[in-house]
């Protein structure tokens, strides 16, 4: 498969264009025009990640995961296969999407709405501090594969390099906070940083948070310490 590189996503190109008019008017840019990358809060749906194993026994011998849509983070992707979870009392959400490539660990992350719906009691976690959670039922065309653990709700971060990181004064692992503006705006506490040369700036909330704020892609965030 030939990967396409996609457009600039919104937030660079405004990014770029607040630095040309502000240097051409010789003036100082404002803090966040002066960060040396653009912020970009995005909200995560539900969504899967599995091993090479797991999308085998869902999806049947030899099958790999197919690009849907390209994620911010490089190397990200949303897939076209999609499963049905099987949750207590055969309580079910259909169509929950599979984020690739594929990973070491077998990890569901659901809003607490969904977890309501589905009659779990959702542990906030990081992804990947999955020892001693809830495990669920999944199925797709091929059979069923059943998680023993791993069923979340993952913890609001922030995705930095280490750039980014110096520039607003953090490191991995501190806690920042996000101000969201509109006439819903709010601001989030407690927004775990993840840092690494890999990374774009981005931060991600669930369905819930992003309902709460009425998060449009106009809408101005502020991130601090």
């Amino acid at each position: 498969m030939v990967a396409i590189n996609p457009l600039p996503h919104r937030a660079v190109v405004e990014h770029l264009v607040r630095q040309a008019v502000y240097q051409r008017l010789g003036k100082p840019l404002p803090r966040n025009g002066a960060a040396p990358n653009p912020l970009v809060v995005n909200v995560s749906a539900r969504h899967c990640h599995l091993t090479p194993q797991a999308v085998e026994t869902l999806f049947g011998a030899g099958h790999q995961l197919t690009v849907h849509k390209r994620l911010y983070q490089d190397g990200q992707f949303a897939a076209k296969e999609t499963l049905t979870l099987i949750g207590p009392r055969s309580r079910v959400i259909s169509n929950l999407r599979i984020l690739g490539p594929c990973r070491n660990l077998n990890q569901v992350e659901l809003a607490h709405t969904d977890g309501i719906a589905l009659g779990f009691d959702l542990p906030l976690r990081i992804s990947g501090d999955i020892k001693g959670t809830l495990g669920c039922m999944l199925m797709g065309p091929a059979g069923f594969f059943e998680m023993s653990e791993g069923v979340i709700r993952a913890l609001r971060h922030v995705h930095m390099s280490p750039a980014d990181a110096e520039f607003y004064g953090v490191k991995a692992g501190d806690q920042m906070k996000l101000k969201i503006g509109g006439p819903c705006g709010l601001i989030l506490d407690n927004l775990l940083v993840r840092a690494d040369k890999n990374f774009k700036l981005e931060v991600h909330i669930d369905t819930d948070e992003g309902n709460a704020c009425n998060l449009q892609p106009d809408t101005i965030c502020e991130l601090s310490k």
